[in-house]
């Protein structure tokens, strides 16, 4: 990776440094695509980018860093691009991501947590009111010229409903609290729900998803995607509903298992709302067909959840900071694929004089003792003549290579503790 602060400091030294090639593969806010030309990445924009066109775009541009939103990156297309470093989600999710993939070739994948919340929020509460008052069947009406105010003057309206919230992180907590200005009682689950943040929040805590769908008037999906969260709206789930219940999903379409779903429709007369789906197309626009679009008791919106201005500019502005730190100090902000736990089973702590080979000559007994290096770091004291090395490893420890690390002139003591 290219470090933009260093090519300046080094302007008169041999070692000049190139700019970042950074592949943007969907379409961001034009501001974060002007700040980074405005730092001097090179920037190759793909707005309409997904499968064949993506691989060709790897493997002809060789970038660092990809930036996408919605498009789907596989392994192949990693492999297509040996240079590639960071994978950036401008969005919360990261699920369109191989994020396994990855991780095996030392690939570095960040997202943008946070900064949609308030536009899904936004589209999950005007989807609660459009299954209410059936908006998108008035307006089709409307359209083709059909009155029809007798079917349409029968919602039951919200003020006094129960809504029912799965998942109560950013952009559940707004939904409630939406739900709460409304008029509505709200209950929630959530693995992170503590009896004290729901009193704060002034909800009801249920002990689990089907608790909430049982009691529920509306029901709201606002979970993360992964293997525990599959298909968590099962059959079981829509069982414990009520007939004609509504229920919302804007988060993934994997937590949703559409044939229940479908199941619920039919047996139980579920009006729902979605903007997510199982399998979505891979293309920006275009035709396409799935087996619920035209079910009466479903309304389909075109994964337009974070789709605002607002939440644009703001996740813009998040992937620059993720590539921005990176380039300049090799953190990576929001990053979802580092072990949190390392499989080290020592630390060895080396305090050395900072002299130049002393480091080598201690990774050199660590190499040949075959300990295999999990983190290291490497602390210097003020003054800068003397440091701290700390390395963690997975191995088995040897009194030896412990007394010939000590017995280095430059070595000021050294210890081996098992973690």
């Amino acid at each position: 990776m290219v470090r933009a602060k260093a090519a300046k400091r080094l302007v008169d030294s041999p070692l000049r440094l190139a700019i970042v090639k950074i592949l943007i593969a969907d379409k961001i806010a034009d501001s974060g695509v002007a700040q980074l030309r405005g730092i001097g990445h090179d920037i190759e924009l793909l707005p309409k980018g997904s499968g064949d066109d993506l691989l060709e775009a790897f493997a002809r541009t060789r970038p660092s860093v990809l930036v996408v939103r919605s498009t789907r990156v596989t392994g192949e297309m990693m492999d297509a691009d040996p240079d590639l470093e960071l994978i950036v989600r401008a969005g919360a999710g990261f699920d369109t991501i191989d994020v396994e993939a990855a991780s095996s070739r030392g690939i570095f994948v960040a997202n943008c947590p946070g900064k949609n919340s308030d536009a899904v929020a936004e589209l999950t509460v005007g989807l609660m009111l459009s299954l209410d008052r059936r908006i998108p069947d008035n307006v089709r009406d409307a359209r083709i010229g059909r009155w029809n105010k007798a079917e349409y003057s029968k919602a039951r309206g919200l003020k006094g409903n129960t809504l029912g919230v799965v998942g109560i992180g950013s952009i559940g907590t707004r939904v409630a609290l939406a739900g709460k200005s409304l008029g509505m009682r709200v209950i929630a689950w959530s693995r992170s729900l503590t009896d004290g943040r729901a009193t704060e929040l002034e909800i009801d805590r249920k002990a689990s998803p089907v608790d909430v769908a049982a009691e529920a008037d509306v029901v709201t999906l606002h979970v993360a995607a992964t293997p525990d969260t599959h298909h968590l709206a099962d059959r079981t789930f829509f069982d414990a509903m009520r007939p004609g219940t509504h229920f919302i999903n804007t988060t993934r379409g994997s937590v949703v298992d559409e044939d229940a779903l479908l199941w619920a429709m039919e047996e139980k007369d579920i009006l729902a709302a979605v903007d997510v789906l199982e399998e979505e197309p891979d293309q920006k626009e275009g035709t396409y067909s799935h087996r619920l679009a035209e079910h009466p008791n479903l309304y389909m919106t075109h994964h337009i959840g974070a789709s605002t201005l607002q939440a644009q500019e703001a996740t813009a502005a998040d992937a620059v900071r993720i590539i921005t730190s990176y380039d300049e100090t090799g953190e990576v902000p929001n990053c979802v694929n580092l072990e949190e736990h390392s499989p080290a089973t020592h630390l060895l702590t080396v305090r050395h004089l900072d002299k130049i080979g002393v480091l080598s000559a201690v990774l050199n007994e660590v190499r040949m003792a075959e300990w295999n290096v999990q983190e290291m770091e490497n602390l210097i004291f003020e003054g800068a003549k003397a440091a701290c090395a700390r390395i963690r490893f997975n191995g088995r420890p040897r009194d030896e290579v412990v007394k010939r690390i000590e017995d280095h002139p430059d070595v000021l003591a050294v210890t081996l503790i098992s973690l």
